[in-house]
């Protein structure tokens, strides 16, 4: 049995995961209003507006993985800055929650692709199709999470106070007899 009383002890936050991977459908749905051989909303270049185009390629991927690094610096903003009493748990959770939300973010666009872009023969090469060449870039959103709230952590460690006073040698013990 444990010490703490029940109302006490730390619940996961599966809400953490749950919102973190539900906000890949809304950047999955930009991820295709954004990128070339989607809607095309970044450069409005003709040219970049078909997947027959092979530049169109790169900047398709990159714009989703500028997304997830962008999603990925949100989420780890909010797990850095709230004070959870299980701050490991919350943390697994909300990288869980960001690689789901990738994966949900490539199907979303991916649909949205299909039901408001123009068909595409992908007979040629099946990049001519909006679709991801790069499948590392999943991995972006769960990895900007990660490193960010690292950074984040090391910044505010210097204006925290030790819990108890060791540090400071008032509890220090002397020396050995």
């Amino acid at each position: 049995m444990s010490t703490i009383p029940r109302r006490q002890r730390a619940r996961p936050s599966w809400a953490t995961l749950v919102v973190t991977a539900a906000a890949g459908i809304p950047a999955g749905v930009l991820w295709w209003l954004l990128a070339p051989a989607g809607l095309n909303l970044i450069t409005r270049d003709p040219a970049l507006g078909t997947g027959t185009n092979p530049l169109a390629w790169l900047p398709r991927d990159l714009t989703l993985a500028g997304l997830f690094l962008l999603a990925g610096c949100l989420v780890a903003a909010f797990l850095a800055g709230s004070k959870r009493p299980d701050p490991q748990t919350a943390l697994v959770l909300g990288l869980a929650g960001s690689f789901c939300g990738a994966v949900l973010a490539w199907q979303t666009g991916l649909l949205a692709a299909s039901l408001w872009g123009p068909a595409a023969d992908p007979a040629l090469n099946a990049s001519v199709a909006f679709s991801l060449r790069a499948w590392p870039v999943i991995l972006i959103w769960p990895a900007a999470t990660a490193i960010a709230v690292f950074v984040l952590e090391i910044i505010q460690f210097p204006g925290r106070r030790p819990a108890s006073g060791m540090m400071s040698g008032q509890d220090a013990p002397g020396p050995v007899k």
